[in-house]
């Protein structure tokens, strides 16, 4: 139990009433204040959509869609579940939205059931190489329950190689092709995946959980018109809460729904929905689409930085918010485990990943993975990429040197209080 004194006149009700959890919510919120957020899939929601996730809405069950609810008492669920499924469909020009996902691979695992029987075949991108784990990995349903047939990107150019896709396709004539990544920082072309997935008769899956914004924003090609389906977070750089979606096209509308509810999932998280509508909402606004553009503004100029510094970048670069750093490079013997480790004591937090064709174990990695979502939310621009990047050189350069973290520390900090939370 805590040893702090509690004012129960000026205290929050969580702090009177469990200070254990209240103490470890205001030390998470000075962590994320005093450190520098570069992991790629996340970011800061705004002050409103923290509000709606914590709202009274998280009281109702509300199974079912509007107007078609197992629970009475639903008008005012029904009221904000449209809300949210009008404003997606105008974000992302969706012929039909389903905004009860409670994540992406829950989302995923709607669209696979709704479209294949087990055993069918899914061709999607190996998580080696920058693919997700509901894209085939076995250690995911996806890997258990579906024939899975992965595809890479080219040896040279570390990027997705259209000829091979078609070429692996042919060879396996999946039933379901999906698109989209975790860690891959070039433009996907939709459309070209389109004609391959016509050519052999296969549906089509777009998983841009990474690249919503940037597509919301038309600063990405959208795969709207191209697929049969369409998932994604809600986080990320669409900067809502913590959730899942899925778009599809009108014919796979009822399939979808009844795969969601009653397929895999119960009771609809109602406060993450309300949240969810405001999301989209604030996404629906001109400055949302300036706030994408400065996300690829400060990648490109992270990028830049860790060039001068020695670093390569996987793929040549990046054209949209993350990149993926070889650092066999400049600093062959760190390995990414080290860099998140060294980094984070820095206040600087990433997260090690492998490389395409990575010879070491995915507990120990050749590569980070970096993006600019959260940073840019916070107001940081091209100037405080460069110092960063600058920091994370000196951090790998020192190898863990307990004086050189703290001295950055202390400079991390400095720069973080420039640079306040959404509040």
């Amino acid at each position: 139990m805590t040893d702090l004194w509690t004012d129960t006149e000026t205290a929050t009700p969580l702090e009177v009433a469990d200070p254990q959890v209240w103490e470890a919510l205001q030390r998470e919120r000075r962590r994320q204040q005093h450190t520098i957020e570069l992991i790629a899939s996340e970011n800061h929601v705004s002050a409103a959509v923290m509000e709606a996730t914590g709202s009274i809405f998280t009281n109702k069950y509300a199974e079912g869609y509007p107007r078609h609810r197992h629970y009475g008492g639903c008008d005012y669920m029904d009221q904000i579940e449209d809300l949210a499924r009008e404003r997606a469909r105008e974000l992302f020009h969706a012929e039909h939205v389903n905004v009860q996902p409670h994540c992406g691979s829950s989302a995923n695992m709607a669209v696979y059931m709704a479209c294949l029987k087990p055993g069918d075949t899914i061709m999607a991108m190996d998580l080696a190489q920058g693919g997700h784990l509901t894209h085939g990995s076995r250690a995911s349903f996806s890997g258990k329950l579906y024939r899975i047939v992965s595809y890479g990107v080219d040896p040279k150019t570390e990027q997705l190689d259209m000829a091979e896709i078609r070429r692996i396709a042919r060879e396996h004539n999946p039933d379901l092709i999906v698109t989209g990544a975790s860690v891959y920082s070039r433009t996907i072309d939709f459309e070209a995946f389109a004609e391959i997935a016509e050519e052999f008769d296969a549906l089509l899956m777009a998983d841009i959980a990474h690249i919503a914004g940037l597509v919301a924003a038309d600063l990405h090609p959208s795969p709207i018109k191209w697929c049969d389906f369409v998932t994604t977070t809600t986080h990320k750089t669409l900067r809502g809460p913590r959730s899942g979606m899925i778009m599809c096209k009108k014919q796979w509308a009822s399939a979808v729904d009844k795969t969601v509810f009653p397929g895999i999932q119960g009771g609809p998280l109602m406060h993450v929905i309300a949240a969810k509508a405001v999301a989209f909402g604030e996404a629906l606004r001109p400055d949302f689409r300036a706030y994408q553009q400065n996300i690829l503004t400060n990648a490109q100029a992270m990028c830049e930085a860790l060039r001068s510094h020695g670093f390569r970048m996987v793929g040549g670069g990046t054209d949209n918010h993350l990149m993926l750093v070889d650092l066999r490079s400049n600093h062959p013997a760190v390995t990414g485990r080290h860099a998140e480790v060294w980094l984070e004591r820095a206040g600087i937090i990433i997260n090690r990943n492998m490389i395409p064709f990575d010879e070491r174990k995915q507990s120990e990695t050749s590569g980070i993975r970096l993006g600019t979502p959260a940073t840019t939310t916070r107001g940081m621009g091209p100037s405080e990429m460069a110092t960063i990047a600058g920091w994370i050189n000196d951090i790998l350069s020192a190898h863990g040197n307990p004086i050189a973290i703290e001295q950055v520390h202390q400079q991390v900090v400095a720069l973080c209080d420039q640079f306040p939370l959404p509040h």
